[in-house]
């Protein structure tokens, strides 16, 4: 039974790291339902105030969530191993795959939203893509989800000089996406750069993504590059943090 003194946890964090491990361990399994307050009340000894402060960490951790009426349920969702270099592979692309089978195997992805426009090019665009202010660049929206659920917002931007009048830019690019229209084009990228930062989503990417209250994200931000090094493509996604573990090889 957690007793904390001055120098150990609150009671409320002992409990949830209690449950937590149980969930860790596979005694709480995807979409068990947790002990409720009453039955922590009893088997802890604590207040109901304590025994709520225990579940609520967890639900904002998104290790949880509660269903009203119902209870609260271990998050019944795996998550999604992203592999960076194994999904970017011209093996993939090149053979008509789209990357994200390379992560998704055989669950349900799809793409539900695709809104592709011309606009002049951000900043940030811009410099990554080494055009001049406001050049005009392709962007195309998109929202995928993986089980029937929102994963990830992308937004990927294409200079115009190389997508005008080609598949990039209509909804649907064809077996292997932009990349193997680029390809195709004579720009297949050949080398990528990422760079990832965590922090709290936007109220419009929490309801979009559906993501639970203190569930971060990931911005992912990634640069496509033909062999001579021309940038050819720069990708904005913003993941749901809790759906995703990254994964990256290296040679020592």
């Amino acid at each position: 039974m957690p007793t904390s003194d001055n120098s150990s946890p609150p009671v409320y964090r002992e409990i949830a790291e209690e449950l937590r491990s149980a969930i860790t361990s596979g005694s709480l399994a995807d979409g068990d339902r947790v002990p409720g307050e009453n039955e922590l009340m009893r088997r802890y000894g604590v207040a109901r105030a304590t025994a709520r402060q225990a579940l609520s960490l967890l639900i904002h951790e998104g290790v949880v969530v509660a269903v009203r009426g119902s209870g609260v349920y271990v998050r019944a969702f795996r998550p999604l191993r992203r592999h960076g270099p194994r999904r970017l592979s011209r093996e993939l692309w090149g053979n008509g795959r789209a990357i994200w089978q390379a992560d998704s195997g055989q669950r349900t992805f799809q793409t539900d939203t695709v809104e592709v426009t011309e606009i002049d090019a951000p900043e940030h665009v811009a410099r990554a893509l080494s055009l001049a202010a406001q050049e005009r660049v392709f962007k195309r929206r998109r929202r995928h989800l993986l089980d029937e659920r929102p994963m990830q917002l992308a937004a990927s931007y294409l200079p115009v000089e190389l997508a005008t009048g080609t598949v990039i830019t209509e909804p649907d690019t064809g077996p292997g996406g932009v990349y193997a229209r680029l390809g195709e084009l004579g720009y297949g990228p050949a080398h990528f750069t990422e760079e990832i930062r965590v922090r709290m989503p936007t109220p419009e990417e929490s309801e979009q993504l559906h993501l639970e209250p203190g569930t971060p994200v990931l911005d992912v931000m990634r640069t496509a590059l033909t062999e001579q090094r021309r940038p050819v493509e720069f990708t904005e996604m913003t993941l749901d943090g809790s759906a995703y573990v990254l994964q990256y090889d290296f040679d020592a």
